[in-house]
């Protein structure tokens, strides 16, 4: 289980970070941060369907084409953890390392945007201080690892779950 674990949480875990880092690469290139929600949401999609392969193949190679819901689960758990603990490594060298400034940068873009859509001083007010309540947030490691995680997290697990449900099979008995 740990082989096919690391396998393919590795290949999830390189196909969302190629994407992370294309992302922030095109909003440094273009000085725009107006990410694509729906294409980001997609790519975790697509690099958490290993969870899914990881799970059939285990259990059609290895256990005899049965797996129990909780063995399905533990299995998209470590594919989940491996992609995402990959993601959150990546994101901490590029950022600490590369786009330094990236909050910076993001702040601005947030707070410009918000002001073009005419919003009223007072919600302007409260946005600046959300943005530096952000920005004040990320000034811990610790704090850039759960904020890091929890964007990625949560699409594992609800893909976890899916490929669950849908590839517990009970072993059969011959008759």
């Amino acid at each position: 289980m740990r082989k096919n674990a690391l396998v393919f949480g590795t290949i999830g875990g390189v196909i969302v970070t190629a994407m992370m880092l294309w992302s922030v690469w095109m909003c440094y290139r273009n000085e725009n941060f107006e990410g694509n929600m729906v294409l980001g949401f997609a790519i975790m999609i697509l690099a958490f369907s290993m969870i899914f392969v990881a799970v059939k193949n285990y259990r059609d190679k290895y256990l005899g084409g049965s797996i129990t819901f909780g063995k399905a689960f533990l299995l998209g758990l470590y594919v989940t953890l491996a992609a995402s603990t990959i993601y959150v490594v990546v994101w901490l060298v590029d950022y600490y390392v590369f786009v330094p400034d990236f909050m910076d940068k993001y702040t601005a873009n947030v707070l410009r945007q918000f002001k073009a859509a005419g919003h009223t001083p007072e919600e302007v007010n409260k946005k600046i201080a959300e943005m530096a309540n952000y920005k004040e947030m990320y000034k811990s490691p610790l704090m850039v690892v759960l904020i890091t995680y929890s964007e990625i997290l949560p699409v594992g697990l609800i893909i976890t779950l899916l490929s669950s449900l849908i590839l517990k099979r009970k072993k059969t008995v011959a008759g």
